[in-house]
């Protein structure tokens, strides 16, 4: 009852961040809501800030991690950028049509406080800890992520006509169930990752530090990208 009851809030959530709600200022409020729910719901099924991740060992690790984890994305993503075999990935509408405000605003308000907090809570924290105790790391691991890839399939269905690199792989909008397939997929491989991330540093902090730093470096060097190679 009490993971059906995790599943249905998410649900809910995705429903209103990608159908029903077209506000965009509500997403923030949307994800934060959904997680003190889930929080509710993972105390009702007895689970600790340790087991969730949130333990003051797991944020001490945590914050040993996050910032090689940081520089680690932000090479590698900056490596993409200057190569122009792979710039296309930067190509992408959804980040450089934003001005230098709303940039502000996904960077250090919608990823961290909707995206990030919100999903890592539900998938690394609530999810994975409650089937863990279960039925071991494994399908905690195996479920989360696949549930994860999942969460993605409304909003990847637009990336046909949003990002270049998406266009030229799978052809535009004529190519959406694969490029749907496809992001859930590589979604459901980096939620394994982040789910290894979790267990190795023992708390959330670090994969919520992956995450924002993929998300929010993302949206900028998206945002910079054909404003520094404006011909490509």
């Amino acid at each position: 009852m009490r993971l059906f009851c995790v599943v249905v809030v998410l649900v809910a959530a995705n429903l209103l961040n990608n159908w029903l709600v077209r506000d965009p200022d509500a997403y923030v409020l949307t994800c934060v809501a959904a997680t003190a729910v889930l929080l509710l719901i993972a105390r009702w099924d007895g689970l600790t800030p340790d087991d969730l991740g949130l333990g003051a060992e797991g944020l001490r690790q945590g914050l040993r991690w996050a910032p090689l984890l940081v520089g680690a994305v932000l090479v590698v993503l900056l490596l993409l950028l200057v190569v122009p075999a792979t710039r296309e990935v930067f190509r992408d509408s959804r980040a450089a049509d934003l001005s230098a405000t709303q940039l502000l605003w996904r960077v250090l308000v919608r990823v961290p406080f909707g995206t990030v907090l919100l999903e890592e809570t539900a998938f690394r924290g609530v999810l994975w800890a409650m089937i863990r105790r279960r039925h071991g790391t494994a399908w905690a691991t195996a479920v989360s992520s696949l549930l994860f890839g999942l969460w993605h399939l409304l909003p990847s269905r637009g990336l046909g006509g949003s990002n270049a690199a998406v266009a030229a792989a799978f052809g535009g909008r004529e190519g959406r169930t694969v490029t749907v397939i496809a992001a859930i997929a590589a979604m459901v491989a980096a939620g394994a990752v982040l789910c290894r991330l979790r267990q190795r540093s023992g708390g959330l902090l670090a994969p919520m530090a992956v995450h924002w730093a993929v998300n929010g470096f993302g949206y900028t060097l998206a945002w910079a990208a054909p404003r520094w190679w404006p011909d490509g």
